[in-house]
């Protein structure tokens, strides 16, 4: 019997008819001859309450309990997309992580998945059951507590699914009917692509575009899963949708193919470090250690032997970064006059795999960016992008700038 994997994000099983919609689409593909292994997100805006609940009580919190109080979300919408398949005569039956078992790493709040045996789902579809209802986000470590896989963790589950099961295809339905351009709530003009290689959408998941997490383009170019993004909420042909596949199956790009954002970002700067050989190794040790995830990294040339350290993360971990850089510094393990965090910042990318034959992209961002008298605070590169920081407030006119600049409305 063929298998596919659907994965429904929380906008699409917001509430009790969301989820109805869902499972008829589901029922329909069951029709069509399929198993079905379902792919579940919490409830849209569900997960935020329940992080909000534990930046109340701790902000230095303990990831394990952090995942034990977050994972809650998904098991509440598995077993009510399985309740509603049952109504629809469709045998279904929900699955925690732990009960697959989803295997993970023990890294809290940002695990890994190990493994993903199928022996007992495929044995319940021998038996019979058509659809298995599967909590996305979450497994089980090493020492047999709850993992979680990280914000968007739920495509990731999806994507190894459909890898580990050898699925014909993987779906991720969303409230937006594909990838655009940029995001289509900044710019009307934001473009739907019919294709995205791997390595673009991998860029773009990373730099603020919402639609997939980037782990999941990561599993789903390794394993060369076939990945659509699709709607939840528009009847559409089997073309409909973005496919995510190999740069080989793109016959032309534009220099720049999209434009992202994202507001969650923080720079922080550390004021008069010695400068010296292993310095950087000092500063981001124990930051790395601390979980913080760093971005961007400038080194700028201050006073004679010293210098200053400037780099990106997300804003929930402007926090954890001080502490860990504060604790280094009491232990004599590194030393600075002050940390000094600009958490009214934002990243702006442009992003296209035709950079690598195409000159001038970095020459009209930064050009288009003056005209519109927006300063930038921090720039990097890659093969196939690159990034600025600027002031917050800027964020949306930055994005349809460069949108006109680059002509993405245009196929």
């Amino acid at each position: 019997m063929p298998l596919l994997v659907m994965k429904f994000g929380g906008t699409s099983v917001a509430n009790t008819d969301r989820i109805r919609r869902a499972a008829k689409r589901v029922g329909r593909e069951v029709a069509n001859g399929y198993d079905v292994i379902v792919i579940v997100s919490a409830m849209s805006g569900e997960t935020n309450k329940l992080v909000g609940y534990v930046e109340e009580t701790s902000q230095l919190y303990d990831a394990r309990e952090y995942d034990a109080v977050v994972s809650s979300g998904e098991q509440v919408t598995a077993g009510l997309m399985a309740l509603t398949l049952q109504e629809m005569d469709v045998p279904a039956r929900s699955w925690q992580g732990w009960q697959v078992p989803l295997r993970t790493t023990n890294a809290h709040a940002a695990a890994r998945i190990v493994e993903i045996p199928t022996e007992n789902i495929m044995a319940k579809f021998a038996e019979g059951m058509k659809v298995a209802v599967v909590a996305g986000f979450q497994g089980i470590g090493p020492d047999g507590r709850i993992t979680t896989l990280g914000r968007g963790g739920s495509d990731t589950t999806a994507v190894a699914f459909a890898a580990a099961f050898e699925a014909e295809r993987c779906d991720i339905y969303t409230d937006v009917d594909g990838v655009y351009t940029t995001d289509p709530r900044i710019t009307s003009k934001a473009r739907k692509l019919e294709k995205v290689a791997f390595e673009e959408m991998l860029e773009l998941a990373s730099l603020g575009a919402k639609v997939l997490q980037t782990r999941s383009v990561e599993l789903a170019m390794r394993y060369n899963v076939r990945l659509r993004v699709l709607s939840s909420f528009e009847e559409q042909s089997d073309e409909a949708g973005t496919l995510i596949c190999a740069e080989e199956d793109i016959v032309e790009s534009k220099a720049v193919n999209g434009v992202a954002a994202s507001r969650e970002e923080a720079k922080m700067t550390l004021i008069s470090v010695a400068d010296r050989p292993g310095i950087a190794a000092a500063i981001f040790g124990p930051l790395s250690e601390a979980g913080v995830n760093v971005d961007m990294i400038v080194q700028n040339i201050s006073e004679e032997g010293r210098t200053d350290m400037t780099f990106s993360c997300p804003i929930n971990q402007v926090a954890r970064a001080e502490k860990a850089l504060n604790d280094v510094k009491e232990k004599g393990g590194l030393n600075f006059r002050e940390i000094v965090a600009d958490t009214d910042v934002a990243k702006i990318s442009v992003v296209g795999i035709g950079m690598r034959s195409q000159s001038g992209v970095a020459a009209k961002m930064f050009k288009t960016l003056s005209d519109e008298g927006i300063n930038i605070k921090v720039i990097a590169t890659s093969e196939i992008k690159i990034s600025v920081l600027i002031d917050r407030k800027y964020t949306e006119l930055a994005v349809q700038a460069l949108h006109d600049a680059f002509e993405l409305e245009k196929a």
